[in-house]
């Protein structure tokens, strides 16, 4: 029985019945208001004014039936029509039709009847629109669930009308085949990669130590330290967000770890800052951090790194003088294996993924990526959390 209500239930009908209990609420309401109004106005001039009632003690009008002293008026005759005969015979009448409606109780009642029907049309979009709404914002979640590994939302598929219910379990089995797409990727995609390792590894200790020209040596093992570092940046974008836990980390000490690192090593690269504990997975965000700063060494020779905390958010900002990206292509350079030149020389270095990793793995924290151009030269890369 239950199943055969749910069957009949659609969004025609609940508009249907929705607005035929508009119509007879607002008729009800205003008829009863506009009765009483004119009721209380017909009253109000149907009492005529009475004589004012005697006082004690004065004189009495004449013909007054309480003067003991005045004879009782002789008994009336019926008059009959004008000009003598007998008296019509009684016929039934009939209520003559009500005048029109005056201006006062019209405007009344159209003003009851707009107000009645405002709030039935307010609470009924509302009524409406609500499953709408939960959709809506399952499809908000489900973009930041698949990035960071965790479940994707699910709606109820047995509560609403047959669309509303219709909607929702295709929208559960679309969420379900992304994750599911989204995990096989990444386990073969890791898998691959960490499997590509180890035949690298054999390859760079033959060069190392087989008799190899010295020179054709070095620029195989670099070929190969390359794709080392390749393979690592795929581990990396696909290990599993559940991996690693987050704790409290200090990500102004952080940042001056890495640049204290990268100084020592003779990089031009400062730093400057305010404690800011935010809740991340410390490798991560360390990655995070060379991956940002090593762009800007690369591109510019230099960088600026500053910490500090602006409209209620921890921001970590890393600056440098080079010439920048042009704006149509600032979306394009987040993609996977996307460069703003054409070439991959070691001059440049890189395989267009240190800016795809680091949005990936600032997502997986809670934060998020901002690129910018300065208005006095040079790129703007900044970790909002």
């Amino acid at each position: 029985m239950l199943s055969r209500i749910k069957s009949w239930d659609s969004l025609g009908l609940r508009l249907f019945l929705l607005m035929w209990a508009a119509l007879a609420l607002s008729h009800l309401a205003a008829w009863g208001l506009v009765s009483q109004t004119l009721r209380a106005a017909d009253a109000l001039h149907a009492a005529p004014p009475g004589p004012p009632p005697p006082q004690a003690g004065g004189p009495r009008p004449p013909g007054d039936p309480g003067d003991p002293d005045r004879p009782p008026p002789p008994p009336r005759e019926a008059a009959g029509p004008p000009g003598g005969g007998a008296a019509p015979s009684l016929v039934p009448t009939f209520p003559s039709l009500p005048p029109d409606l005056p201006l006062g109780p019209s405007l009344v009642d159209y003003g009851v009847r707009l107000i009645v029907i405002a709030l039935a049309a307010w609470w009924g979009s509302r009524w409406l629109a609500r499953p709408v709404r939960r959709l809506v914002r399952a499809a908000q979640q489900l973009t930041p669930a698949l990035a960071q590994g965790r479940p994707a939302p699910a709606l109820h598929e047995d509560d609403g009308t047959r669309e509303v219910r219709d909607a929702a379990a295709v929208f559960n089995r679309m969420a379900a085949e992304l994750s599911g797409q989204f995990e096989e990727r990444g386990l073969m995609m890791a898998a691959l990669s960490h499997d590509l390792r180890t035949p690298l590894t054999r390859m760079r200790l033959r060069l190392e130590t087989g008799e190899v020209e010295a020179r054709v040596r070095e620029r195989c093992i670099d070929d190969l330290r390359e794709m080392d570092r390749l393979v690592g940046s795929v581990i990396d974008v696909f290990r599993p967000a559940d991996a690693a836990t987050r704790q409290r980390v200090d990500l102004a000490a952080l940042a001056q770890s890495a640049v204290d690192d990268l100084a020592e090593a003779g990089a031009d690269v400062r730093f400057d800052g305010a404690p800011a504990v935010v809740d991340a997975d410390p490798l991560a965000l360390r990655r995070v951090i060379d991956n940002l700063v090593g762009n800007a060494l690369r591109y510019a020779g230099s960088a600026r790194v500053s910490v500090g905390h602006a409209a209620d958010a921890a921001r970590l900002v890393v600056d440098d003088d080079g010439p920048g990206i042009p704006e149509a292509e600032l979306a394009r350079v987040r993609q996977p294996f996307r460069r703003v030149e054409g070439s991959r020389n070691r001059a440049t270095g890189g395989t267009g993924l240190g800016l795809y990793i680091a949005q990936q793995l600032a997502q997986r924290q809670g934060a998020e990526l901002r690129l910018g151009n300065r208005p006095e030269g040079g790129l703007r890369a900044e970790i909002v959390f």
